[in-house]
């Protein structure tokens, strides 16, 4: 199996995008900031960085551009873009450039969450059950598939996990108890969800551990460039497009996420342009709707992987 658990220096391009003449800049820094200034600069204080990203969105206009420092701490939040406040402009896009960050959905599992069910079978109920993740420090643990008419859970052994009727099962070690594992599960619905925008950017920017998706395009969500991003270990899929979007997604690296790694639904259109959608976890592409095109071609059905594996000769 190939991982892809790649450090951030490894996937930031040094060129970045440079922001329009007129566009502002709204710093984001996770470790500095604060969300009562104003993230004009880059130094704390009035007008220094703010904390979270979700404060740099309320204070965006169209055009602006979002940048996260990357301080080594990951954003843990789930932010919505939606409508022409976070659109591109005639100065140009909307952007967030995430400099190498990481925007992160997980959280510890509460270790009173836990109760025996038997063996060394332990069990708690995750506040979103469709998907999920269960995480042993902050990596996927391997999930056992289950039988959805199933009465119980298949065995598990040690550090193994299924979703059985609404809860998570995991396997310890004999003598051991879950809160001996630093666990995390995917706390955080969607990483960026894209709703009724149009002219958006997002790059340089690592999301992961979500419980449904990492980023979403979910309806309307037009002229969207994912640019250099690595989506990971996300509950269904590392990118989603549907409900009428359009998006790019290009030079970007997806896997080990549940379901797919570039999922398509209806009424969508997405462009692929090299990066790597690997078939560690899940397929690469899975065809549910709308069209696709890898490297300006259409293809129909899905992929295992993208790029193909090279034939031996």
């Amino acid at each position: 199996m190939r991982a892809i658990w790649l450090s951030c220096a490894a996937i930031t391009v040094a060129l970045a995008m440079v922001p329009p003449a007129d566009a502002r800049d709204i710093y984001v820094n996770n470790a500095l900031g604060d969300d009562r200034s104003r993230g004009e600069r880059l130094d704390p204080g009035e007008t220094g960085p703010v904390r979270t990203i979700g404060r740099a969105l309320y204070l965006a206009l169209p055009g602006d551009r979002i940048v996260l420092a990357n301080t080594g701490k990951p954003y843990h939040e789930s932010v919505t873009l939606t409508g022409s406040r976070h659109s591109g402009s005639g100065a140009g896009p909307f952007v967030i450039d995430g400099n190498g960050a990481i925007l992160d959905g997980s959280a510890p599992v509460p270790p009173a969450a836990w109760e025996h069910y038997r063996g060394v079978m332990f069990r708690f109920r995750p506040p979103h059950t469709e998907f999920q993740q269960l995480l042993l420090d902050g990596k996927p643990l391997p999930q056992v598939p289950v039988d959805a008419r199933a009465a119980d859970p298949p065995r598990l052994d040690p550090l193994q996990w299924c979703m059985h009727r609404g809860m998570i099962y995991f396997g310890v070690h004999p003598t051991k108890l879950p809160d001996n594992y630093p666990l995390s599960y995917a706390h955080h619905q969607v990483g960026i969800t894209l709703f009724h925008v149009r002219q958006v950017v997002i790059q340089d920017l690592v999301v992961q551990h979500f419980q449904t998706d990492g980023i979403n395009a979910f309806n309307s969500a037009r002229e969207v460039t994912l640019l250099r991003v690595v989506s990971r270990g996300n509950g269904r899929a590392g990118i989603a497009v549907g409900g009428a979007s359009l998006a790019s997604v290009d030079h970007c690296l997806l896997g080990n996420n549940g379901a797919a790694q570039l999922l398509s639904l209806p009424y969508s259109e997405t462009h692929v342009h090299q990066g790597e959608l690997l078939a560690n976890t899940a397929p690469g592409w899975v065809h549910a709707g709308g069209k696709a095109f890898f490297d300006g071609t259409p293809r129909e059905g899905g992929l295992n992987e993208y790029p193909a594996p090279a034939k031996q000769p």
